[in-house]
């Protein structure tokens, strides 16, 4: 757990926080496994363990079979779309009301740090819970 009282958050640390004007935080997979949301490497369940990314996370592999790509990002929306926000991500939202300006950089699609109240988001790989054209490149207003 990453909430105050876990082992992330030492007196020193709290202290800093405390008197911060502005925090980046940065997660990954791990800020969403909680949640449920399956990892990419993990031994146990990672979802590479059980694709190629080269089949699905490619430009290429929706060239060869649209369906298939289309179809796996769709049971990933559906798990973002099911999972709850845990203790971590309301953790970091509920820092967004002590501190001045905060922004939280993440490498998840998941859209799990809005929905526990985080309003300041980078996505550096995008969401799930949003789609464009690969030919004009506009959003898609469904999926």
């Amino acid at each position: 757990m990453i909430g105050p009282g876990g082992p992330l958050f030492s007196s020193g640390l709290l202290d800093l926080l405390r008197r911060a004007r502005a925090a980046a935080i940065l997660t990954g997979a791990g800020a969403s496994a909680e949640s449920g949301i399956p990892t990419f490497r993990d031994l146990d369940g990672g979802l590479w363990k059980d694709f190629d990314p080269m089949d699905l996370a490619t430009p290429e592999a929706f060239t060869r079979n649209p369906r298939r790509v289309w179809e796996w990002y769709a049971s990933r929306r559906r798990a973002a779309l099911l999972a709850e926000p845990n203790a971590g991500h309301v953790t970091i939202a509920r820092l967004e009301q002590k501190i001045a300006e905060v922004s939280v950089v993440t490498q998840n699609v998941d859209g799990l740090h809005q929905r526990a109240g985080s309003g300041r988001v980078i996505e550096l790989h995008g969401s799930l819970l949003r789609a464009r054209c690969a030919r004009c490149r506009r959003g898609c207003p469904q999926w």
